[in-house]
């Protein structure tokens, strides 16, 4: 975790930062927003908590799957780093309209938004694996970094959207984001000169090896069937860890104990629990693995997915722990949703900056940007599927819902183990490190 990375590395970090902070900002008071009543102070949109998970459900399902076009963007016109420009800047106009109190500008700022995550996300990763030749291994430990570092912007959006949303005016939350997201384009121009080599657009016959029209090899077709394989992972792992915007941020606000030290700390601010974790724990995760690694253990992407899967869901456990509390209609103990918090994030930091990783590698060359759209919109289905199963337990009943995500999380993960050698096979070699 010490070597020297390139230097392009910080700035693309301390881009994306910022758009974690235009995105955990908005989850941390998008639903409170919602479902606050119309009336009184600090008013809000007075919708049911069943509505406010189905619109929630969809913009955070939206904002991933245009991850599509906008990797067609990028390898088809504008390349990654304009349209990773493009993206911050649409995000940030997205924020700003959102100030404004009025049901139309409200929809028109979440599809700026949804629109500019898509142009930047999945091109800012691509680039990420493309400071790092084939085979180097400071790739997984690089988007570690990356994934550590632009957690600071989702561990810092709760507490200063949060707070300032929740507590001074829900349009104040959402346009500190917007000045943030224009903070962090001003860095971006200014690292250019780290990322001349990186990010630019070259038509496909310009591109070595390749033709337009030219079909996929059998090596680069196993390693697509692989790909695919992993973004049904992708989906259930978010289905159930995007509880957390949702279902969980209600559960928190209306069934957790939230008083410490004699202060009530608003639901919104708990948002930043996974992000903090992330940050305290990635390091610590990644040297876990790279010790293993040494040891000649089973280290590859899809066992560290499995294994991910499996501790992030023992983390609803601790949430079935907390209802059983609650079940007399008293409150349940803060350190229920801490403890579901840090194993869920434990779980999170092997699969997800891996499954960024294992993307660069296996892909192929002339659907770079493309795949890496699709896997951002396989977290988009994944957050449709979270917002679903919300819906599902204000009928169904909390602990039925978090402890059936569990077990399926279990199950899951076992299933996954039991193939995962067969399709280690399909890979061909791709995470094979070079000296």
């Amino acid at each position: 975790m010490n070597q020297k990375h390139p230097k392009g590395l910080p700035i693309l970090f301390f881009t994306e930062m910022w758009e974690r902070f235009s995105f955990y900002g908005m989850r941390a008071i998008l639903v409170l927003y919602l479902t606050k009543e119309t009336m009184g102070e600090n008013p809000g949109m007075g919708w049911s908590n069943t509505d406010a998970l189905v619109l929630y459900g969809w913009y955070t399902m939206l904002v991933y799957v245009f991850s599509i076009p906008g990797g067609i963007i990028a390898d088809r016109w504008l390349g990654q780093k304009k349209t990773v420009f493009l993206g911050g800047l649409l995000i940030a106009a997205g924020q700003l309209t959102l100030v404004v109190d009025s049901l139309a500008t409200f929809y028109t700022g979440l599809m700026l938004i949804i629109s500019g995550v898509g142009c930047l996300k999945p091109n800012i990763s691509t680039m990420v694996g493309g400071l790092y030749k084939a085979g180097d291994p400071r790739r997984d430990a690089g988007f570690t970094i990356f994934y550590i570092g632009i957690n600071i912007g989702a561990a810092a959006a709760p507490l200063i959207v949060g707070y300032i949303g929740e507590v001074y005016g829900w349009h104040y939350g959402f346009g500190l984001a917007g000045i943030g997201m224009l903070l962090g384009q001003g860095v971006y121009l200014w690292g250019q000169k780290f990322l001349k080599e990186v990010g630019n657009f070259i038509p496909m016959e310009k591109v070595e090896g390749s033709k337009t029209n030219k079909p996929l090899t059998k090596i680069e077709k196993d390693r697509v069937i692989v790909l695919l394989i992993s973004f049904v992972i992708v989906i259930v792992f978010w289905g159930a860890y995007e509880q957390a915007g949702g279902l969980m941020n209600i559960y928190t606000k209306e069934k957790i104990n939230r008083m410490v030290f004699g202060f009530e700390i608003p639901a919104s601010l708990f948002q930043s629990v996974p992000a903090f974790f992330v940050i305290i724990f990635g390091t610590a995760v990644a040297s876990f693995w790279l010790k293993r690694n040494k040891l000649g253990k089973e280290t590859s992407s899809l066992f560290k997915m499995a294994i991910g899967i499996m501790v992030m869901g023992t983390g609803f456990l601790m949430m079935s722990g907390a209802t059983l509390e609650a079940a007399d209609g008293g409150k349940a103990m803060l350190i229920w949703l801490i403890l579901s918090y840090l194993l869920q994030v434990i779980g999170e930091l092997s699969l997800s900056p891996v499954a960024l990783s294992f993307i660069t590698k296996l892909a192929p060359v002339k659907y770079a940007s493309i795949m890496m759209g699709i896997y951002f919109a396989a977290t988009g289905l994944g957050n449709k599927l979270a917002g679903l199963v919300g819906e599902f337990a204000q009928s169904a009943g909390e602990f039925e819902v978090f402890t059936g995500i569990f077990i399926f999380c279990l199950l899951f993960g076992l299933l996954l183990l039991l193939f995962f050698k067969k399709l280690k096979e399909l890979t061909h070699g791709a995470e094979e490190v070079s000296a």
